[in-house]
């Protein structure tokens, strides 16, 4: 975790999403939510691979079918996705620079590589903190937490937006039957 990609902050979008289009019934296709979001759809199916191979998602079949959550938004940590995403990395990688202090020559002293350096453990604190922290924060408490920004009516228009969208689909397989 070197640091958190724009990958994760689009796929956690493109969740919240979901969420909404749990209540339409409807699965959500990852062009529709790449359109929702103006990025292109390419970059939106790769990240959906990621995260329905770490089963957060699922993909619903045909051509009214796209990805629904695969188990409830409560149940979704935001680590989980961070680690969907960009894999579980350390947040820093000791270089061990304390053995190379010019004074020790070619004999760096015990004393100075015994146990983990005062900086590397700060780091594994850092580490630990930002992952409880994530951890500790579902898709339904960013949905929330989303749902009190914005105006009450957003939610309504982005449901209708992907319902609007939803038919046409729906429309071809009607047509073709």
């Amino acid at each position: 975790m070197a640091h958190v990609s724009a990958g994760v902050e689009y796929a956690l979008h493109c969740l919240l999403f979901l969420v909404d289009a749990e209540e339409l019934g409807q699965p959500a296709s990852a062009r529709d939510l790449a359109a929702l979001q103006k990025v292109p759809a390419e970059f939106v199916a790769k990240l959906f691979t990621k995260l329905q191979k770490a089963g957060i998602v699922v993909a619903r079949e045909g051509i009214s079918g796209g990805f629904a959550l695969a188990r409830p938004a409560t149940e979704i940590t935001t680590l989980d996705v961070v680690e969907a995403v960009d894999g579980r990395k350390a947040l820093f990688e000791c270089k061990e620079i304390r053995a190379q202090c010019a004074l020790f020559g070619d004999r760096t002293p015990a004393w100075a590589v015994d146990g983990v350096c005062a900086i590397h453990a700060v780091m594994i604190e850092a580490e630990k903190r930002a992952r409880e922290a994530m951890a500790g924060h579902t898709l339904a408490s960013l949905a929330g937490r989303a749902a009190t920004k914005a105006p009450k009516d957003h939610a309504g228009d982005v449901r209708e937006w992907l319902a609007a969208r939803t038919p046409r689909r729906g429309r071809r397989t009607q047509a073709s039957q």
